[in-house]
């Protein structure tokens, strides 16, 4: 197998619904934020072998191939060819999994793995309407009991015993992290500004007790709520692999190796533990313990999915979204998984660490996981 190697990068700013990217196009966002990191990287929009999209609600402005649409959008060669893939939260993560594969497999040399939600225009369940027929056909209600995503959270917590303290914990960690990574100036190399929006707002001054006031959202006496689940929000992201062979020729320097990956199926009731045997089983796969694991990313869609993953893992928190996570960034769902990539793979460069585990729970009942090596 061929060596893959993320070799660049860049996520627009996350924005807040309604905010400010609420009247950008997404293929407008999507489509020059991929030009400018392709420039970034050094790497000729025409030696791009396939452009592989993520994006979850396919409708309206986001329908018709939007990652197709996106690059022609931003005048790159109508000749690079692109596909649109939906793994729900998963899809941009799921994207490079795809692209990385075709390199691994020595079908190319280069793909564009990127993702894109504008949630303002967008929010989840958009393309499920009356008229348009049920996605879940009887069949399927008959096997499985169907829950939204609050209540399959909510149950997380009741079977981890992870109280309102716990959940908001978490958020504070988060919103802490997020606002040091942002003052500090950490995002930067990773964000390509958007006129003169050039960072993420998500961030939320916040307290145990701020927390602590708010109302639980999925049960009346829950302990989710707005303050301690991720963000509805508006991105783009964009990650650039290439085989080792196209490295050594044009000199570049990658962030690091996609060293495994992996994609795995859960009860889609509980619809949210993926993580959990995501990264147990490609821990396993490639020989590795919890301790090679110096850095992780994993999505905060809902505190208590973190912390379920932190009690069945034994990753400790303190490697855990150590630049704060969607609860304080925000959760542009087809576009997480790229931006989550691409924090981890700076995070090896800064920290000097060996390995970053990259993981999230995905609407439907799926888990993906990647490793990072560094290359440093």
């Amino acid at each position: 197998m061929n060596t893959v190697y993320l070799v660049g990068g860049l996520r627009t700013p996350l924005t807040r619904r309604k905010g400010d990217l609420a009247e950008t196009h997404p293929a407008e966002l999507l489509g020059n934020l991929t030009k400018n990191a392709l420039a970034q990287s050094g790497v000729a929009p025409s030696d791009v072998g396939q452009v592989i999209t993520g994006c979850v609600t396919k409708t309206g402005d986001q329908a018709n191939s939007i990652g197709r649409t996106a690059w022609l959008t931003a005048g790159l060669p109508f000749q690079v060819p692109g596909t649109t893939v939906d793994a729900r939260c998963g899809s941009s993560q799921q994207a490079v999994h795809y692209g990385a594969g075709l390199i691994a497999s020595g079908v190319l040399d280069v793909v564009v793995g990127n993702g894109v939600e504008h949630m303002t225009r967008h929010p989840l369940g958009q393309d499920v309407g009356e008229g348009m027929g049920d996605p879940l056909a009887p069949q399927y209600r008959d096997i499985y009991e169907v829950t939204n995503q609050g209540e399959s959270a909510e149950r997380i917590a009741d079977h981890w015993k992870l109280d309102r303290t716990r959940c908001d914990e978490i958020a504070l960690a988060s919103q802490e992290r997020a606002a040091k990574a942002i003052a500090s100036g950490r995002f930067e190399v990773e964000i390509d500004p958007v006129g003169d929006v050039t960072t993420d707002n998500g961030p939320r001054t916040s307290t145990m007790e701020s927390l602590a006031g708010l109302k639980p959202v999925f049960r009346p006496d829950g302990v989710l709520t707005a303050g301690n689940s991720s963000q509805v929000t508006d991105g783009a992201s964009c990650v650039i692999l290439a085989s080792e062979r196209y490295v050594t020729e044009h000199g570049l320097t990658p962030l690091a190796e996609i060293e495994h990956q992996h994609l795995v199926g859960v009860d889609p009731v509980w619809k949210l533990t993926g993580p959990i045997p995501a990264t147990k089983e490609i821990l396993a796969r490639a020989g590795l313990k919890a301790s090679d694991i110096g850095t992780a990313e994993v999505n905060e869609a809902f505190a208590s999915v973190l912390g379920a993953w932190l009690a069945e893992t034994g990753i400790a928190h303190e490697r855990t979204n150590v630049n704060g996570g969607a609860v304080a960034l925000g959760h542009p769902v087809g576009a997480t998984g790229g931006r989550l990539l691409l924090t981890a793979a700076q995070e090896l460069r800064l920290s000097g660490h060996e390995r970053a585990l990259v993981s999230m729970c995905c609407g439907g009942g799926l888990g993906t996981a990647t490793i990072l090596r560094s290359v440093a």
